[in-house]
This record gives structure tokens, sequence and C-alpha cells, in this order.
């Protein structure tokens, strides 16, 4: 018998000990903005593994009553009034991107989410099910592949052979305290090694991971508190390259402000790595600010750049990465700089269904990429409180109805089938 596809998935919401369950005759839904859309599963994939979900305190579930085709908020259980109830969302695993929120109303006075995405989930038969596209399928960040007692080898091993490297240290405790993909990665000997250096930005974005100056959002991660040498920066960065194939190393991690502001140390390390070995991949992750600094290690041998962007319009660009001493005119010219130098050049492109699929982002991103600068598109969940997020977006320019992330991710492959969509920064290999 063939299986419906298009029945809803049941509603999951929690109660406030953080107890996940499903409430029968309710359908999940998902927000866009201030759209809603119930959850068909059609349009929903199996919860990626990895995945986490989340309840929402402060926040009321808004759902979709089945038999009288409506939507509803609701704070208490409706068969066990006295049970509060609130919403849940999945923060999905790397390489999926949501295609809708969770779908809630605030509480008056409610506090800012913290840096996480909340994309919309429900349940089906006997699995969650999460409002998703797949956009990479490659295992950088499949934790399967990152056993700890593998991880705590490969620190053991790196810690007998750079007792002294300050990086060595620092990336230690980005793969063993705070779980870093990129820093296991490292000590696993296996695609991407990061190398954090800058202590310093030129930005204060609202979703910033290492540094928030109030005390309505918690940083994710400590900020690297040091600068390392050229030589500590090269250690690492040879070792890695010279014992993985396809080996990717990268300035501009999570734990770190702008690289383009510690150059000093940057250079010279591209031309330690570059005058023993022509091989693997040195990329730099960037918010392009300054094209003249990006010139000199474009020059030095940089391979690869990645640009990060929330938005193609300067309001919307200037309101969430709220620059300081550099304009969005700047981030443009970086790309046409890089790819001057023949470089490749990937956007990391920060979305939230209900913002990036409305006509006038469309319309820049489809502007950007018709330019040819662009040689991938890396699709990110935006990690910020999504209501929110989009109010401040609003206000910056006004809203409009979107047309769906799907929509959109499906338009760029079909119009632009030469630009690469994926998540994971590739290797020189691929370009």
């Amino acid at each position: 018998m063939a299986q419906n596809t298009n029945r809803w998935i049941a509603a999951v919401v929690a109660d406030s000990s953080g107890q996940i369950f499903d409430l029968k005759g309710y359908a999940a839904v998902g927000m866009a903005g201030d759209s809603l859309s119930p959850l068909r599963f059609s349009e929903t994939l199996a919860l990626p593994f990895g995945s986490e979900l989340m309840y929402l305190p402060q926040r009321k579930p808004v759902l979709y009553h089945i038999k009288k085709k409506q939507f509803e908020t609701l704070d208490r259980n409706p068969y066990q009034p006295l049970e509060p109830i609130f919403p849940v969302a999945a923060f999905n695993s790397p390489g999926y991107v949501a295609t809708l929120m969770s779908a809630y109303e605030e509480e008056s006075g409610a506090d800012m989410l913290p840096l996480f995405s909340y994309g919309a989930v429900g349940w089906d038969r006997d699995n969650f099910r999460s409002a998703v596209i797949h956009v990479d399928r490659e295992t950088r960040q499949d934790l399967r592949f990152m056993r700890e007692k593998d991880v705590v080898a490969g620190v053991k091993e790196m810690q007998k052979k750079f007792p002294e490297n300050r990086l060595r240290r620092h990336l230690e405790t980005c793969a063993l305290v705070y779980g870093c993909p990129a820093g296991k990665n490292f000590f696993l000997g296996r695609y991407e090694a990061p190398l954090p250096t800058s202590q310093s930005c030129n930005a204060k974005c609202l979703g910033c991971l290492s540094l928030q100056s109030g005390r309505e959002i918690s940083c994710s991660q400590e900020r690297i508190d040091f600068t390392p040498s050229p030589e500590e920066i090269a250690e690492i960065a040879l070792t890695h390259i010279q014992r993985v194939k396809k080996s990717i190393v990268s300035f501009g991690q999570g734990c770190e402000g702008e690289p383009l502001l510690a150059v000093n140390v940057i250079k010279p390390a591209i031309r330690l790595i570059r005058s023993q070995t022509d091989q693997g991949t040195i990329h730099l992750n960037t918010n392009g600010s300054l094209p003249d600094t990006l010139q000199g290690l474009l020059a030095a041998g940089l391979d690869s750049i990645r640009i990060s962007i929330n938005s193609m319009r300067p309001p919307c660009y200037n309101a969430y990465f709220q620059p300081k001493g550099y304009r969005f005119n700047d981030v443009m010219r970086s790309m046409h700089l890089a790819k001057e130098y023949g470089k490749h050049v990937a956007i990391n492109y920060l979305n939230l269904p209900g913002f990036t699929d409305t006509p006038a982002e469309i319309d820049s991103l489809v502007s950007l990429l018709a330019g040819n600068v662009v040689d991938m598109i890396q699709w990110r969940n935006m990690n910020f409180d999504p209501v929110k997020y989009w109010r401040i977006m609003n206000k910056a320019a006004p809203s409009e109805t979107p047309t769906g992330m799907k929509r959109l991710f499906e338009m760029v492959r079909r119009v632009f089938p030469k630009v690469k969509n994926g998540y994971f920064n590739p290797p020189k290999e691929s370009f």
C-alpha cells in the first residue's frame, strides 16, 4: 500500500521539566517570519543524526488543530489543563538547512534565546522529523566518526610532538571542552584543521559566538586570549597537511575575532608553510572588511576565502554585522579581488526562513551570483533568536511574504549551475 506522504506530522511540546511528548489531534507548525505552515511528512526529513532538541521557555507553542483546521496558541496541555507546555525546536546537524523555524509566541518580556538555530520539528509514527534541506553529505562533522577515545589519543600524540606550542593547547580546549568538530578533526588527522589567531574584531555581530558585551546572550565559547606566532601556526598547519590527503587549514574560527586583523602573524605563517610544501589548501574565513590587507595574504599563498554574509542589502548587513571602520563595499571589493587573483570564493550565507527567502533578498542574492564572483554558497542556519532577528531585519528593511527556502535553494541550483552549494570548505583539488 502506498504511503501517504502528504499527511500532517504530529506536534511535539515539552513540559516544565523538559520532557518532550506529542499532542494528539494537533499538527506541528513551522514559521517563517510572521507566516505559519503546518508540517507535512513530504516537507520534512527524519531528524538528522547528531541534532539536538530544545524546549523554549517564556514562549507558547503555536499548533495546528487538525479537526478545526485552525492555528492555536496554547500555554497549557489541552488534555491536562494544569500542565504548562512549551515549544520544542531542533538544532539540526551541520549540512542541514532549516526551511521553517519552530512556531511560537513570546511571553511579555521574554529573554533572548541562546545562540542556536531553532528549526521546526514534529513526530511521525516512530521518528522525529525536521523541516530541513540536506545541502552537504560530507561526514566532516559527523559525530559518529569522532570517537572520544580517538580524539584523546590524538591530543596525547600532539602533546608529545609539540609540548610548547600554545596553539596546540588552545585547540585541545576547543576539542575536549567545547566539543568543537574542527578541533577534533585536527587531532583525528582528517579533513580541515582550524588555525585561530585573532583576539580582536572590527564588527560587532549580533550572533558573535565568542564575544557578547551585554548580559542578554551568553557566548558559546571563549575567544582565544593570545596571538600565536607564525612558527606555532606553521607547525600545526604543516603537521595536518603532511598527514591528511586533500587537507585544509583555515584561519577564521568561532573562537576568534577577525583574522584580517592578525595579518602580521598570518602572512609570515603562510609563507613559512608554502616554503616547505605546495600541498594542502590554506583557507581564510573572514568578514572581508580589509581588501588591501587581504591582497597581501592572497599574494603570500592563500588559496581560498569564505566571506560571511547575512544579506546583500547594506541596511540589513549593517544591522547584523554592525561594522566598525569598514563598509559593505569593502566586502564586495574583497570578493572581486580574490577572483582577480584566481582564488576560490565562497560566501558563508547566514540564512533565516522568513527573511532570506523574501523577494528583495532573493533579488540581491541573484544579483551577486550573476556577477560571477562567487564559486560556492555555504548555506548556514542563523544561530540567533529567530523572532528577534526577524524584527531587527524588518526594521532595517520592511518585510515581504517569503517564497520558501526550498524554492530558493532549487532556484539557485537551476539558474546558477556552476555555483556549488554545500556547507563545508572544499579542498583545492575540487575547486
